[in-house]
Parts: structure tokens; sequence; C-alpha cells
């Protein structure tokens, strides 16, 4: 995930400069959009979806857990 993110920002840093460099607020909003924000979205999507799955496995397991130890209800 760190590596992820270093490519973030620098993505980011030059999708900022080409978008000051249109020739239009629209124009430029569009680009920092379209070329800089989705797709950076899209790579901490992905690179986060490992930490999220192991997340997940372990409120599992300690749900499990939790109902073993729970005390027999009468």
């Amino acid at each position: 995930m760190p590596l992820a993110m270093i490519i973030v920002i620098g993505w980011l840093y030059v999708t900022i400069l080409v978008a000051a460099n249109e020739a239009s607020l629209i124009a430029g909003i569009l680009s920092f959009l379209f070329y800089g924000a989705l797709p950076c979205g899209l790579i901490l999507y992905f690179a986060g979806a490992r930490v999220r799955r192991e997340r997940r496995r372990y409120r599992e397991m300690m749900a499990e857990r939790a109902a073993a130890e729970a005390p027999p209800e009468q």
C-alpha cells in the first residue's frame, strides 16, 4: 500500500500541472477528474482490497470465537 500512495501522490502532482495548463477552467477540472482523480481512486481501491479482505476475515474469526466462548443460554 505505501508504494501505491507514492504513485498516487506523483500522479496527482502531474495531473494538477496538466490541469493548470488547460485553456479553460472547465477543461482543467475535467482533465483533473478524468486523468487524475478517477485513476487514483481505482488504484487505491484495488491496492486496499487485500487489507479489506484481511479485516473481514479477522472480524469473522473474532465473531466465531465470541460465539464459542459465550455461555449457553437456558
